[in-house]
């Protein structure tokens, strides 16, 4: 199965699901989906009709986090450079998509899992689910930003009970500790992420997306790239931009402001 096969995208009504479907191996994440998830967050970026994002997994997994067979075999330095920055790089870009994202947990939520469920905006956990980092216990680290990302959001006490201390919580216990937002029975966590996701469809979604980026900003997300954005936006609308345009077109000096020749 190829990395994009494990991963499918359904629009509909404004609200994208993706789903990670890789059930014989607990939608276990390895190379090839963690170039196909940058690619998708690629497209949903840029899909004018997609306005919520909710991300679940197929089955009875949300994600068993990285492939341990995948990354076990990889040299040291192919490790490094390859596994955690490919890593980084698809999930930095569905952390800061311009729409919010829903995460749907049906099923346990560690290692790369709880990374995975950290660049979400709302976490939906089944009562069943449980939140952990075991990495330490396997000799490795969290590299896909459990130890930043997951900080910044969770709060660095939380994380490390689980990464340095082995804590593993309860869906109750997660809620407690800010790292879900609500917990709900066995198998609704998709309908229920659908009802908050058209919600937030109801509110302005210019005004849903700034706020978003200003959060993110905030949190230290993304700052440069917001205030560049923010700024470019801002510039792109205005007559200025419009008159340097028709006046490069002409090959002529710009008036701005009704100055110039």
């Amino acid at each position: 199965m190829s990395g994009r096969e494990a991963l499918s995208l359904q629009v509909s009504d404004g609200v994208g699901v993706l789903r990670i479907a890789r059930e014989d191996k607990r939608n276990a994440l390895d190379a090839a989906m963690m170039d196909a998830l940058a690619d998708l967050c690629r497209e949903i970026e840029r899909h004018e009709n997609l306005g919520v994002l909710i991300l679940t997994g197929s089955g009875r997994s949300f994600c068993a986090g990285g492939d341990i067979i995948a990354w076990s075999s990889e040299s040291a330095t192919a490790f490094a450079r390859h596994w955690i920055r490919d890593g980084h790089e698809a999930f930095d870009r569905l952390a800061r998509l311009r729409q919010p994202v829903i995460a749907a947990l049906n099923g346990p939520v560690l290692g790369g899992g709880l990374e995975l469920a950290a660049c979400a905006d709302y976490r939906i956990a089944e009562e069943h689910v449980r939140f952990g980092q075991p990495e330490s216990a396997l000799g490795i680290i969290a590299g896909w930003s459990g130890t930043q990302r997951a900080v910044r959001r969770f709060g660095a006490q939380i994380v490390r009970r689980m990464a340095l201390f082995g804590d593993v919580l309860s869906a109750e216990q997660a809620l407690q500790a800010g790292l879900a937002d609500r917990v709900v029975p066995q198998n609704a966590s998709l309908e229920v992420a659908r009802d908050v996701a058209g919600a937030i469809l109801k509110r302005g979604p210019l005004a849903t997306e700034l706020t978003k980026m200003l959060i993110n900003a905030a949190e230290g997300e993304e700052r440069d790239r917001v205030l560049e954005s923010l700024a470019g936006r801002i510039a792109a609308a205005s007559e200025e931009v419009r008159e340097g345009v028709v006046a490069f077109n002409e090959k002529r000096p710009p008036r701005f402001g009704g100055k110039g020749d």
